[in-house]
């Protein structure tokens, strides 16, 4: 392992991810980190004895519950050594040279306390990991719109699908599937809000760095793949009900001045667009499908 990448320790967080966690913790091997903790949220498909059995040196963290990710984390770094912390999911895998690139990122850039890769489905497709802080307009418009109609101006606008993300940029904020975080900078915001459980965890704590003064960047020649979905389609209709409470306690976060009394209005809104993707994910369901298929809520 290079120099630039010795001083990173990857968090892998785990629930019930089975052979992904497997191949997860191979690929970081692979990719040259020495320190990987594992935080398993209570898993209960033998996932952890299977690991253990082919890698003695993971450190293991149970929590003998589940925390949802973003605490998952924050409990991995606590017990991790390294001045960069690594977040993954479980069902990633890492490209060989992805970690160097990303840990070079943040040692040649002092005032970056984020980067995120680009993140590849199964299939190569490039996953819209880098986006923009949406307006209000155009938040309600993905919200809505998007829920039946994805290919719209105002999901490609909070997308950036129109970019063609060929070089190192500067974003608001990169999913937290993927991202080595500076500690000096995740520990000056106190980490992940425990507050959310899944979903916008990762908007949220970009927004915070900003708002602190960081920079957030997106690296592209650093890939992953994401296989998404290991855990969160075992219960689809929590995990939609978890992404509609998160969007909302983001929005009564970042909202201020005159705009808080739009407060219970998205409230509202977002009530009746839960019940509307439970109704999608039913009927979805049926055919075989999921909302969930790749375990993001957009």
């Amino acid at each position: 392992m290079s120099q630039k990448a010795g001083d990173v320790s990857a968090v892998v967080v785990n629930r019930d991810a089975g052979d992904s966690l497997l191949a997860c913790v191979a690929s970081l091997r692979a990719a040259g980190v020495e320190e990987i903790v594992v935080v398993d949220n209570a898993s209960s498909d033998g996932s952890l004895a299977r690991l253990f059995e082919r890698d003695w040196d993971v450190v293991l963290v149970p929590t003998g519950m589940n925390l949802g990710y973003g605490r998952g984390v924050n409990a991995g770094a606590k017990r991790a050594t390294g001045d960069i912390v690594l977040a993954c999911n479980a069902d990633l895998v890492v490209d060989a040279k992805a970690v160097e690139l990303l840990t070079a990122c943040l040692h040649d850039a002092p005032d970056v306390a984020l980067v995120g890769p680009t993140i590849r489905e199964p299939d190569g497709t490039r996953y819209p990991s880098a986006r923009n802080f949406p307006s209000l307009g155009d938040a309600a418009g993905h919200a809505v719109i998007g829920l039946v109609h994805p290919d719209n101006p105002y999901t490609h606008r909070y997308r950036r699908a129109d970019q063609p993300f060929d070089s190192t940029s500067d974003v608001d904020w990169v999913s937290g599937a993927c991202m080595a975080i500076r500690r000096v900078a995740f520990d000056s915001v106190r980490g992940f809000d425990p507050g959310y459980f899944m979903y916008v965890e990762d908007l949220d704590l970009c927004w915070r760095l900003h708002q602190a003064g960081w920079r957030v960047l997106h690296l592209p020649e650093a890939e992953v793949t994401h296989v998404g979905g290991v855990s969160s389609r075992r219960h689809p209709y929590r995990m939609l009900a978890a992404h509609h409470r998160s969007t909302l306690r983001f929005f009564s976060r970042s909202t201020t001045g005159p705009r808080r009394a739009l407060i219970p209005v998205v409230a509202v809104g977002l009530g009746l667009r839960l019940v509307a993707s439970w109704g999608l994910e039913a009927k979805k369901s049926l055919a075989g499908e999921s909302i969930l298929a790749r375990g993001r809520v957009e």
